[in-house]
């Protein structure tokens, strides 16, 4: 193990975009039993510290890997392809005017009925964008063409919490 080491060659496990989370999260509390620091109490001050490094070196891994959008990010990442959504927020024409089209219809959503159906064609379509991104990483190996899907996938997971948060606002007994 080093340090340097990109997420995957930490954890040990194939540098790919789909992964079993079960394995994932074994592997992490493999490498935590490992290196935690509660197994160096009685060692120097240097092998308490080195302990502390490889612990929370370990952990950003996980974290950063469990996720499904983080992981697809920092895969385009490790191949020289950066997301770049805070610079760069162009989206195709079409994903735009259908964003805006679900955003009406969330804006006149009355009832509980209506704000679900709006809910399940995004969920739709982030399900199908995931599935994109999955393809282009692991089976294209195109990291230019899956920037764009997780830019869609970044913009498409907001407007979740949009439709999540309109649900919250209709009273229950609206549907």
């Amino acid at each position: 193990m080093n340090l340097q080491s990109d997420d995957f060659e930490l954890l040990g496990i194939t540098q790919q975009f789909q992964q079993v989370p079960a394995d994932l999260t074994a592997r992490w509390k493999t490498l935590q039993a490992q290196v935690h620091p509660d197994r160096f109490a009685s060692a120097s001050a240097a092998e308490k510290r080195l302990a502390m490094q490889w612990s929370v070196r370990v952990n950003e891994a996980y974290q950063r890997l469990k996720n499904p959008l983080t992981r697809a990010i920092y895969l385009c990442e490790l191949h020289g392809h950066t997301i770049g959504a805070e610079d760069n927020t162009t989206m195709p024409r079409q994903f735009l005017m259908q964003q805006m089209e679900w955003l009406e219809a969330l804006d006149d959503a009355q009832t509980q009925a209506d704000v679900a159906a709006i809910g399940e064609q995004v969920e739709s379509e982030l399900e199908a964008t995931i599935h994109a991104t999955a393809q282009a990483i692991d089976h294209n190996r195109q990291f230019s063409a899956a920037v764009e899907h997780i830019r869609s996938w970044m913009f498409l997971s907001r407007f979740m919490q949009r439709v999540q948060a309109r649900q919250r606002q209709l009273p229950a007994s609206a549907a």
